[in-house]
This record gives structure tokens, sequence and C-alpha cells, in this order.
């Protein structure tokens, strides 16, 4: 590619006021008026009138952006150019939405909490977001992350498990074998809070808000964790809302035990990064091999503390790291990774399902490439309602792409804006109706076309 014109015939000037950068935000945020987005943040919201007044626009101005790609407050003012006024009433101030947000207290975020989770299940009745299948396991996962801050005036960080100065933020998400991830519950601690440490409030809420998704047949549901929510708080809340458990396990001495206690036939070779499929003997050829014996967790509490399940073990050969220099191992050594699980799959499934608990590491790091690029106030709580309304700005970009199908459900954030949000378009009018002029052979028209019909067929018409 190269210009078609000498750079001296080029000029440029920010002079056209019946342009928008982002016309993909007309059928989003409609989705989520029909999802009823500022409905439920004007009755949830009991923010102070000073600060609250018009608390359901504010929160879907701040969301809009994040859309958009805004990860801080002065990101804001992208809702305020060119046409976007014609399009869109009430597009705030950055400086207004900065005093909106700090005027939060640790209640008002609990709030807010209480509108991501409704709105959650709106979205879900309106888009297929976790698909229909319900004879396999609804998998919901559990994991916290820091968000790096700098500077000393950001209330509440410090230096974590990470050694990074920053929050942090714990997340429970949902996902299917057919749908991508959405955000179920959200919270923001201090950079210096333990992994476990409200996990289990966390995963009741997750998972209630889960049953209302899922509606009359939720089907089974299997909560995975790392060995940081091995305990016995966390997997008493999912047995009390009815969901099996996969979480890796701390090697204590309980579990070596159990470990050493396998018989050497019970190890099946898997699937694994150098594994061979022999097709004559029907097996995987693998160094990695799994197998399982049945374990109580938790054996020190009382009786009726203690869980019963199953301790699914997965072994890889330690190498020597010498033995390319003639220097062979004597006998085999082995490491060894367990997971405790009371579900039903078989030992092979049962493994390769719980790796699978990576799929969040993706929402974390999707999340950090958007909204969570930076946190933007030094006020706690305002930082707190971030996270919520980035989750909110998530799960909606996600329902948006579910519902412009084309490929783009299980697709990054930062894909689905490129393709259906981020598209200029020229504004224009005729007979008192706007007319939104995109650019021609834009190479995703059909999703997004069918994102628009959808989500304006039966609320606006243009």
């Amino acid at each position: 590619m190269q210009l078609s014109h000498a750079r001296s015939s080029l000029s440029a000037s920010f002079d056209e006021p019946n342009l928008v950068s982002d016309v993909g935000l007309v059928p989003v945020m409609v989705l989520a008026r029909e999802a009823g987005l500022g409905d439920l943040a004007q009755k949830q919201l009991s923010v102070p009138t000073d600060k609250g007044a018009n608390a359901g626009l504010k929160v879907a101005s701040l969301i809009a952006g994040m859309v958009a790609g805004a990860d801080s407050i002065d990101d804001m003012a992208l809702l305020r150019h060119g046409g976007m006024g014609k399009v869109f009433g009430s597009c705030y101030a950055p400086s207004t939405l900065g005093s909106f947000l700090r005027s939060f207290t640790f209640g008002h975020v609990r709030q807010l909490d209480a509108v991501a989770s409704r709105f959650l299940v709106n979205l879900a009745d309106r888009t297929p977001l976790l698909g229909s299948n319900t004879n396999e396991y609804t998998l919901v996962d559990v994991d916290d992350t820091i968000i790096e801050v700098h500077g000393y005036q950001k209330q509440g960080s410090s230096y974590g498990y990470s050694g990074v100065r920053g929050l942090n933020a714990l997340l429970a998400t949902v996902s299917t074998k057919d749908a991508a991830p959405v955000i179920l519950a959200q919270r923001l601690r201090k950079g210096s809070t333990g992994s476990p440490r409200g996990a289990a409030r966390l995963v009741a809420d997750a998972l209630a808000t889960l049953k209302r998704v899922r509606g009359n047949n939720p089907g089974p549901v299997l909560l995975r964790a790392d060995s940081a929510f091995y305990g016995y708080a966390t997997v008493n809340a999912a047995a009390k809302a009815g969901a099996a458990v996969s979480i890796t396990a701390r090697m204590d001495k309980a579990i070596k035990r159990a470990i050493a206690g396998i018989e050497a036939k019970a190890w099946k070779p898997i699937q694994y990064t150098d594994a061979v499929f022999d097709e004559a003997a029907d097996r995987w050829i693998s160094s990695a091999e799994v197998a399982e014996t049945p374990f109580t967790a938790f054996s020190s509490r009382k009786q009726a503390e203690q869980v019963t399940g199953r301790l699914i073990v997965r072994r890889i050969p330690d190498l020597n790291p010498h033995a390319r220099a003639g220097q062979p191992t004597m006998f085999d050594t082995y490491r060894f990774h367990a997971f405790f699980t009371t579900g039903n799959l078989d030992t092979v499934t049962a493994d390769k399902t719980h790796r699978g608990h990576a799929i969040i590491e993706q929402v974390n790091a999707d999340l950090k490439q958007s909204a969570l690029a930076h946190l933007p106030s030094g006020v706690f709580t305002a930082n707190a309602a971030w996270l919520v309304l980035a989750v909110m700005a998530f799960n909606l970009t996600r329902a948006a792409a579910t519902a412009a199908g084309n490929g783009l459900a299980k697709a990054r954030t930062g894909t689905i804006r490129r393709k259906l949000i981020s598209v200029p378009a020229r504004i224009a009018s005729r007979a008192r109706k706007l007319i939104l002029h995109l650019p021609n052979n834009w190479p995703w028209e059909t999703a997004w076309t069918q994102l628009f019909n959808q989500a304006l067929r039966q609320s606006l018409k243009i």
C-alpha cells in the first residue's frame, strides 16, 4: 500500500460535524437499553443526588465508552465528537463521570454488582450467550489477578503475591463447550489480599446468577479453580449451590500419601504436548499419564465438613537436565499435578477439562487490554465501581458479538471492537430520520448488519 497523492497535495482539518468514529455503538447500546441497563442502574443505585443525578444515563455512558475502547476517565471524551450528539443523548463530560464514580461508597459498589448480575441475565435472555446445551457441564472458573498501578496515591494498592504494586481483582467466569466465557461476578480487593479471601461469597453470588441465567434447567455445573482456592469454604459454597468442583490440590502430606498409594498399572497415557496417536493400538503414546484414587478432602475437620471425592493426578517425567551430557537418570522420576474433584467425568476427560481452567487467564488478559488497562482513580471505591462497569462492558461486547454471528462469538474484545464497534459513519437525515452511511466494502458488513437488524428490529426505526 502507498499514498495515491503526493504529500504536498494532502491536507487535514477537524471540521466535519456529521461524522462518528464508533457507529457500532448504535446497535450495541440499543441492545444494552433493551436489556434494561439504564433502568436497572437508575433503580438500584442510591448515589447522592448532587453527584448521582441520572445515574442510569451516567452508567450507560461509562459502559459505552469502555465498549468503544476507553480505559481512563479522560478517554470518555470520545463520546463527545462529531455527530455523536445527533445519535445519542446525554453524552456526559469526562469530569462529570469522574465525579460520579468518586461519589461511590462500598454500598453503592454492591448495588452496582446487583445491576451487573441482572444485566447479564437480561442479555442472556436476548442473545445465546451460553448456548442451549445443558447436558454437558457448564464451567465456572474462579481466579484473581493483580492490576498494576503506579504511584502511592491509589487507596488499597500494595505489593501482593506477584511482587507487582497493584490492586487485586477476583473474577468468576462461566463458559460452555460451545460458548466463550462471560463474567458472572467480580470483586476488587487490596493488593496484598490473599487469593481465597472472600472467594466463598463470590462463588455463591456467581452460582446464584448462573441459576437465574439458565432458568429452570441449569444442567450440571463444574467449578474450576487453582490451588489457592483449595479450601473448605470454597468447596462448601459450591456444594450448597449444587455444583461439583475441580480444584488443584496443594501438595501436602495427605496428597503425597494418596499419590504414593496409586498402583503402577492405574496410570493411563493422555494427549499432551508431545503426544502421538497410535492408530494401530488406538491409544495415545505420551510421556504424560493420569490416574485417580478415592480421596476425602479436609480430613482434619469434623466429620460433617469432610468432603469425599476423587484425587486425579497427572504425572510428567522429571528429566535430568544433564542427561544430554551423558548422565542419564538411574530410575524414573516424575512431577505430579493433582486436583480434587466431585464431578463424574472419567479420569482422562476430567484431567483435560480441568486443564481448560486456563481460559479465565484469557479473560484477565482481555480486560487488561481494554478497560482495565488502568484503574483511573485514587479512590478505592471508584476503582471498584470501574471494575464492575468494565465487566458489564465485557459482557455486553460478548453479547453483541454473539448476536452478530459470522464467527465473532468467540473473538476477543479487541477483535470485536475493530470489526463491529470502531466503524466510521457519516450522518445524514431525510424525512426526520437519521441515516448512517458506513464505508462501502467493509469486510464485516454482514456481521454488522445482522447485529444492527437484531438490535433495532423491535425497538428503533432508522
